[in-house]
């Protein structure tokens, strides 16, 4: 097996946001604040080759929305999806499963993409796309505040493509997705989020997505305002990370714009981050 990162690009979201109760004297500090108070965040996929199958975990934010869309959020950098995934060459093609973590637009946007003729299809024609009934459900009758996270574009066309597999939270892990060791399931940012755990060269390796959106969302109160259930995230981020520290996990990070991956540790302030690298260097 052999996994890989892929950066799809930057994009900005407003501080405050990003970190929730936190002052901004203190973020201010972990991922600096422009003049309008927006920080850069990455948007970092997972490539996992395992034998004939090629698993896309997450996708970013796509390039399909109207150019208003996307100066909401300053897209900015050189990397594409298919940029990255062509430097370790593949192609959309060669997709076999994509694996949505949760059906934010900044994780599934690169899903489905829009034709010359302003049609909807598939990115990846060949792959199964792998969500769960109870997220699905939510992101398609999404409540009020959600709503704006929730795009149909990038959600029913899967649906309609007969390409959707729904991954069963008492059964474990799908046969379709051996490369997984387990999935964890999380409810404080979204309803049933998925966080996917793999054997890499004798790691556990868990791509965190908004559970742990960067290195500076250790520290347990350090939760995100657009998360729907905090109190719970908290709960669950202290479970995971008491995890990650106890048996040394490798935490891919998906939002974080320096740092690819981390280790967490047990101090006498609680969790407290180890060491940053890059998962090549693994």
């Amino acid at each position: 097996m052999q996994i890989h990162t892929l950066d799809t690009g930057l994009f900005k979201l407003d501080g405050g946001a990003m970190f929730g109760v936190v002052p901004k004297s203190m973020w201010q500090k972990l991922n600096p604040a422009d003049d309008n108070n927006m920080c850069t965040w990455a948007m970092r996929c997972l490539l996992v080759e395992d034998g004939n199958r090629l698993v896309l975990i997450d996708n970013g934010i796509g390039d399909k929305q109207d150019q208003k869309f996307r100066g909401h959020f300053y897209l900015h950098g050189d990397d594409t999806l298919e940029k990255s995934l062509r430097a370790r060459g593949f192609t959309a093609a060669d997709i076999t499963d994509v694996f949505l973590t949760h059906l934010h637009f900044d994780h599934c946007g690169g899903s489905v993409v829009r034709t010359p003729d302003d049609k909807l299809q598939l990115a990846f024609p060949n792959a199964t796309y792998w969500s769960n009934q109870a997220h699905w459900e939510w992101a398609v009758t999404p409540n009020p505040r959600e709503k704006a996270s929730f795009l149909k574009e990038n959600i029913l066309p899967i649906q309609e493509s007969g390409h959707l597999q729904f991954v069963v939270p008492s059964t474990g892990v799908p046969a379709g997705l051996p490369s997984f060791q387990e999935i964890i399931f999380a409810d404080g940012h979204t309803e049933k989020m998925m966080l996917p755990m793999l054997n890499y060269k004798g790691r556990t390796v868990v791509f965190m997505a908004d559970l742990l959106p960067s290195t500076g969302h250790v520290p347990l109160p350090y939760v995100m305002a657009y998360d729907m259930r905090p109190l719970v995230t908290m709960s669950e981020k202290e479970q995971v990370l008491r995890r990650a520290a106890d048996e040394n996990w490798v935490l891919v990070l998906e939002h974080d714009p320096r740092v690819e991956c981390c280790t967490v540790q047990h101090t006498e302030k609680g969790i407290r981050l180890a060491e940053t690298f890059r998962l090549d260097e693994l």
